[in-house]
């Protein structure tokens, strides 16, 4: 009997590939969220995507490494797409760039490169950001804001004054600050009746990105570009520690759809939770990682000083991802256990 050498590929597969099927699975999510604020989130993607290959290729040529190569695999697109569709649309263009290019030199380049990061890049990106500029981080959309083309790009170039009537709280940070501020006064209930700011649902229109978010990464489970680990127990842990205190004091905590529904919680479950490079790779060690992150976004963004917890959740599990992969490897074949 004859058999093939490995080894055993079924089809042709590349960096390239990937993160161009990442961008396409990215484009739900984009399209509602364009639908929702406008043309700015696009002009934050271009912004993103350039700065995020200038400073590629500058670190490139100082490494003295091929840039076509480097430059074409998609990988520093993917990372500044989740950039700008992190951070607030209608930020200045240089804070997006003053993430991109921390994202790329320092979580990214000088760690060796495409493969090397332990954190992942993006998050990276948000996490500085949030620290040292919380005030323009913090500046989203008001609800029912209506600005023209010309104004939301001359508002990101900084062509016109930052005035308060053109950001508002996200519904996250609204209602932790309503409930904060009520000092249990105030029922959830009552806050969500508000469709103004909440919509049916998590948020006015905001729930239909998440909703892209999702369908863009079931489509990426159908085409094997991630399993089922992460994204199952991010959403597992989410629901869970949310309905559990949902159920115990319903007037004080929101329940579990406003929180899957509201935030990063899809695009951190399908999208940067699973990014294979700074997380878990064997299949306990991604239930593990997924739950956590589920865990610890739903307490930051609940207990914690930030609106949404997605980022720090993600880059502390990142901390023990090498930990956990190393308890949870299988046993050597022929042995009952590890040793």
């Amino acid at each position: 009997m004859m058999f093939a050498p490995a080894p055993y590929l079924l089809k042709d597969v590349s960096v390239s590939k990937v993160m161009a099927q990442v961008c396409l699975a990215l484009l739900p999510g984009i399209v509602a969220y364009a639908w929702l604020v406008g043309p700015a989130i696009l002009f934050q993607l271009i912004i993103a995507s350039l700065a995020a290959l200038g400073a590629e290729a500058v670190m490139l040529r100082l490494q003295g490494k091929p840039l076509a190569m480097f430059l074409t695999d998609g990988s520093a697109i993917v990372s500044a797409w989740l950039i700008a569709l992190t951070f607030p649309p209608l930020a200045p263009w240089w804070l997006v760039v003053t993430g991109t290019v921390f994202a790329i030199v320092i979580a990214k380049q000088l760690y060796g490169g495409l493969g090397q990061n332990p954190f992942n890049p993006a998050m990276i990106a948000f996490a500085v950001c949030i620290v040292a500029f919380p005030a323009l981080m913090s500046q989203w959309p008001s609800v029912g804001l209506q600005l023209s083309v010309s104004d939301q790009l001359q508002v990101i170039l900084g062509l016109m004054p930052r005035v308060d009537a053109l950001s508002g709280a996200t519904p996250l940070d609204a209602m932790k600050t309503a409930l904060k501020l009520a000092d249990g006064n105030v029922e959830v209930s009552h806050l969500l009746a508000n469709q103004d700011l909440y919509g049916n649902f998590a948020g006015r229109g905001w729930e239909w990105v998440a909703v892209g978010y999702l369908l863009g990464g079931l489509w990426m489970w159908q085409r094997k570009l991630i399993t089922w680990h992460v994204p199952t127990a991010y959403v597992a842990a989410l629901v869970a520690i949310s309905g559990s205190l949902w159920l115990y004091n319903p007037a004080q905590f929101a329940n579990p759809l406003f929180h899957l529904l509201s935030g990063g919680a899809m695009l951190g479950a399908f999208f940067i939770a699973t990014d294979p490079v700074s997380g878990c790779t064997t299949p306990r060690g991604k239930l593990i990682f997924g739950a956590g992150c589920g865990l610890l976004a739903y307490i930051i963004r609940v207990f914690g000083g930030y609106p949404d917890g997605v980022a720090f959740a993600v880059l502390l599990m990142n901390l023990c991802a090498p930990v956990i992969d190393l308890l949870t490897q299988p046993p050597i074949f022929g042995m009952k256990d590890k040793s």
